[in-house]
């Protein structure tokens, strides 16, 4: 089921949801908007592969910025974070989804990676995208996203509880860590 706007502040209200900082006008009739933050990330043009096995080439030819805004150019990716630090209990999943009106403007919020697991905790990262003709001047503090809810049956292992939850408290923008993960045969 997913979550109206007097559940979102009733699960907000008794500690179940924890979004820091909390502004209750960004709750929606489904959703919660969800800020751009201040840290950004991107990869600059180069011909190295990167390897998702190997740790050094994600970190690669990375550059990294806080700023008050940054221009997204026309086919550049980057993450950012979200200015919210979220915090979901072990029956409440979420899904991040762009806004219309930013969206409107060419800018993907994510590419792939928009679910948030029962249990999670940190500031989400954003995989951000221009495919406008266009530079976009993005501002920290400016409502880019929403935050979906929906509830479930209890997990019983979630997030915060996983041995590997590569991203749990995250802060920041965070690269992948896809390399934490086995390699298979």
């Amino acid at each position: 089921m997913i979550l109206v706007d007097w559940q979102i502040l009733d699960r907000i209200a008794r500690g179940f949801i924890t979004i820091d900082p909390f502004d209750p006008a960004l709750v929606q009739p489904n959703s919660l908007d969800i800020r751009l933050g201040n840290h950004f990330v991107w990869y600059e043009e180069g011909d190295e592969i990167i390897d998702p096995y190997r740790k050094e080439t994600i970190n690669s030819g990375t550059k990294g910025t806080v700023a008050e805004s940054i221009v997204l150019p026309p086919g550049r990716f980057l993450l950012a974070e979200t200015l919210e630090m979220v915090g979901l209990p072990d029956n409440i999943v979420a899904s991040i989804e762009g806004k219309s009106s930013i969206a409107r403007l060419g800018i993907e919020l994510h590419q792939t990676g928009g679910w948030i697991d029962a249990g999670f905790r940190g500031s989400i990262t954003l995989e951000m995208c221009n495919v406008n003709a266009r530079p976009v001047r993005m501002y920290a503090g400016m409502p880019v996203g929403q935050l979906v809810f929906y509830t479930t049956e209890r997990a019983e292992r979630p997030y915060d509880r996983k041995p590997d939850a590569k991203y749990m408290d995250q802060r920041q923008a965070t690269l992948s860590r896809y390399h934490e993960n086995p390699r298979g045969p």
